[in-house]
């Protein structure tokens, strides 16, 4: 995984604002009911580790989508900013929210499973399941 230097962005209104220095240059899309249902499509997004600061944290509204994991929102003008995997604290972002994105690469696709027919990528992309993803990023005792 190659990362970008620094990535910096913000929600639609500006009241949150984010950075990472781990930000990944491959981006994966998410077919799972729970983020089409979130977003009203795909979810795009970059991984981000741990390393994300944020400024406006008091507009940081968070949603507990799981036992693993937590979503969080800007709660002034309602963009999505995170999924986040409790157990380590990892960010997976909407692309975006990122000013800076020209190098990235659409190069997975999880839950390809859940995937509705009316829409596809052209890309070539890895693609797992949602029984893939569980195996590898959850932990067998939150399942």
């Amino acid at each position: 995984m190659s990362n970008l230097n620094v990535a910096n962005g913000s929600c639609l209104c500006g009241a949150v604002s984010m950075s990472t220095t781990s930000m990944s240059n491959h981006l994966g899309a998410c077919h799972c009911s729970m983020c089409r249902k979130w977003g009203g499509g795909p979810l795009l997004v970059i991984e981000c580790g741990s390393d994300v600061s944020f400024s406006g944290e008091e507009n940081i509204g968070f949603y507990q989508s799981s036992e693993w994991a937590e979503r969080g929102f800007c709660n002034k003008c309602g963009s999505h900013l995170f999924y986040k995997l409790k157990q380590n604290n990892q960010y997976f972002m909407p692309v975006g929210l990122f000013d800076n994105g020209e190098d990235l690469i659409l190069d997975h696709q999880l839950f390809i499973d859940e995937k509705p027919k009316y829409y596809c990528f052209a890309n070539a992309t890895k693609n797992l399941t949602g029984a893939e993803v569980f195996a590898q990023f959850i932990p067998p005792s939150s399942k």
